[in-house]
């Protein structure tokens, strides 16, 4: 995999929206922590801009993107908001330079688009927290950030609440997202290739019967087949019918995988939960899961 250049002060980084709109003023804690670091922060035109939900129409947002990505100056690109709206512009990209010189791009949910998309290139990629609320997470969801993007040793590990079924280690390139943008990917150019590799899933505020309903269809694509462990990272704000589904995620997950020997580790601090913390997407790992802790180590 080929690594975008690590970040030093003075570096210039790129704040837009591919999917959602959102007003400058959501920005200004994470512009104040960006110049803290000591980073030049250039604002892309879909900032303020509006088409309905949107930060301005597919047009915008996607001359936006594509001037932030040929831009020799800008050394990464930090996407303020999620939401809808990437993968209508995924194809009108050009990436012809990106390939070229990679730069950082930062973002989840939403961005998974992304992160699939570009893994196909054989560049890494930053899942993180994105700007807006950003000052509502924990302090290590952007410190993650920082360490990663400056180039420091980094890992996560932590003491797991709930026992883990199926313990073990695994070493492979890190991938995956957000499991409904995932699912949506299927069949398309932009689909992850999961053969021997960590992946990494979480979701929000999605019914119980649809989150079965994604695990079957990767199942059914092969996209659990060979991998060599699952992370999963929040699964927040489920909801249900009035006739109960039945079944948690977590049993869920444990249903479609029971035939296979990977580990498996829930309640990572990934995702849509308050302790986002950021995870290089492409980089190879090691995970280790067992009956107490977690531990999940990039390689440098």
């Amino acid at each position: 995999m080929n690594r975008p250049n690590y970040l030093e002060k003075g570096s210039t980084i790129a704040i837009v929206s591919s999917a959602r709109k959102l007003s400058k003023k959501e920005l200004e804690p994470a512009m104040v922590l960006l110049k803290q670091w000591g980073l030049k922060v250039v604002l892309g035109k879909t900032i303020d801009a509006e088409d309905h939900q949107f930060a301005g129409n597919d047009e915008l947002r996607t001359s936006d993107f594509q001037e932030m990505l040929d831009d020799p100056n800008v050394k990464a690109i930090w996407f303020a908001k999620g939401g809808y709206g990437t993968v209508r512009i995924i194809d009108q990209l050009n990436f012809s330079e990106f390939i070229k010189n990679p730069k950082w791009i930062i973002g989840y949910s939403d961005i998974t688009v992304l992160h699939s998309h570009i893994h196909g290139m054989k560049i890494e990629t930053l899942h993180a927290q994105m700007p807006v609320g950003i000052d509502t997470k924990t302090v290590a969801s952007s410190t993650s950030i920082k360490q990663v993007l400056f180039g420091e040793t980094y890992s996560i590990s932590y003491i797991s609440k709930n026992p883990h079924i199926k313990s073990g280690n695994a070493k492979g390139t890190l991938v995956g997202g957000n499991l409904s943008i995932l699912y949506s990917l299927c069949g398309s150019p932009s689909a992850i290739n999961t053969d021997g590799k960590i992946l990494f899933i979480e979701d929000l505020d999605e019914y119980l019967y649809h989150i079965d309903r994604m695990l079957q269809n990767l199942k059914r694509n092969g996209m659990f087949d060979k991998i060599s462990g699952l992370i999963v990272g929040g699964m927040s704000k489920m909801n249900d019918n009035t006739i109960p589904f039945g079944k948690t995620p977590k049993e869920m997950i444990l249903e479609v995988c029971e035939e296979y020997d990977f580990p498996i580790a829930f309640n990572f601090p990934a995702g849509h939960v308050k302790d986002n913390r950021a995870l290089i997407m492409g980089r190879e790992v090691e995970f280790e899961v067992n009956s107490k802790n977690v531990t999940l180590a990039f390689k440098n």
